[in-house]
């Protein structure tokens, strides 16, 4: 991510980033949707699966293809949103890292300075990722809400519906249900979503050459790394936050401290991981794809910029 860009305009480099990042983003959804589909319907109805390859069949059995890929439309919404301010916000948090540390350059910053500028990075990015992850986690669940009477909407809504149906049962704070546990899920977990995407780019980095020099295969592996990360530390919060949005179609939930502890307390602490193994095999294809398109757009975008 430390691509050298100091003879780039900053406002230039901004949109650098929030291009590549929002490219990034789509890459992210199209190689990895069906995992995450998987992964919250498991979080939010533990009960009813019994494991992923369960959950997966019978989706398919249920809705086809489709079924796999509903709320495909959100997802894209939300991770080429969340994806462009991130990264925006992310170089910005590095000069702004690199200007508190007295640094002369942004690739003079450690492993460990760049995680925590990613991580300063994702509260900016929770605010646009919030409402569209709802909508997008309501469309993946609806199936397991009209089989528990939870939810009167037809299977097959378009997410437009979903939007509708938020706007005159909850109104506009209703797109917001969760965010205090998007916060508590993206400020540590970017962390180590930088800090292990970095830190395999470094190890990956040969004597002599900078980071940005790396080919396809370390960049895809590292980025797969970092998403590992990412969910490893902070899936129990991810759980708490799925359940909080789906099940808020029902009536409004308790806050985060609150269904974190009723779960604990009816459940046990597993349910709070149920969907792990989906996620994780989801982080090497889907983050490998998001970083890969991050870099080389923002290689080739940085290089056309500089010529000019």
């Amino acid at each position: 991510m430390s691509l050298e860009s100091a003879h780039v305009h900053p406002v230039i480099d901004t949109m650098i980033n929030l291009t590549a990042g929002a490219i990034g983003g789509v890459a992210c959804v199209l190689s990895g949707h069906p995992f995450d589909t998987v992964k919250v319907k498991m979080q939010t109805f533990p009960g009813m699966y019994r494991g992923f390859v369960d959950c997966s069949v019978r989706t398919y059995r249920q809705d086809g293809l489709h079924g796999l890929y509903q709320g495909t439309m959100p997802a894209l919404v939300a991770n080429v949103a969340e994806n462009a301010v991130l990264f925006a916000c992310y170089g910005f948090c590095q000069q702004l890292t690199r200007t508190l540390y007295g640094l002369e350059r942004v690739s003079d910053l450690s492993d460990l300075q760049n995680a925590t500028a990613g991580s300063f990075a994702s509260v900016f990015s929770s605010l646009v990722l919030c409402p569209t992850e709802l909508v997008k986690c309501r469309m993946q669940a609806l199936h397991e809400m009209k089989v528990t009477g939870k939810t009167f909407l037809h299977r097959q809504v378009s997410t437009w519906s979903i939007m509708r149906s938020v706007m005159q049962t909850e109104g506009p704070q209703g797109f917001f249900q969760g965010l205090t546990s998007t916060w508590l899920r993206e400020v540590p977990g970017y962390f180590f979503f930088f800090g292990g995407y970095e830190i395999s780019r470094t190890c990956f980095t040969k004597t002599g050459q900078a980071k940005g020099e790396l080919g396809v295969v370390p960049l895809v592996v590292s980025g797969g790394i970092g998403g590992a990360c990412f969910w490893l530390t902070v899936y129990p919060v991810d759980s708490v936050k799925s359940r909080i949005q789906v099940l808020s179609m029902a009536g409004r939930q308790a806050g985060f401290l609150s269904s974190f502890i009723n779960i604990i307390k009816t459940e046990g602490f597993l349910a709070l991981y149920c969907g792990l193994t989906p996620t994780v095999i989801r982080a090497f294809p889907s983050n490998g794809a998001l970083f890969l398109a991050y870099e080389l757009t923002r290689r080739a975008l940085t290089n056309q910029a500089s010529n000019h």
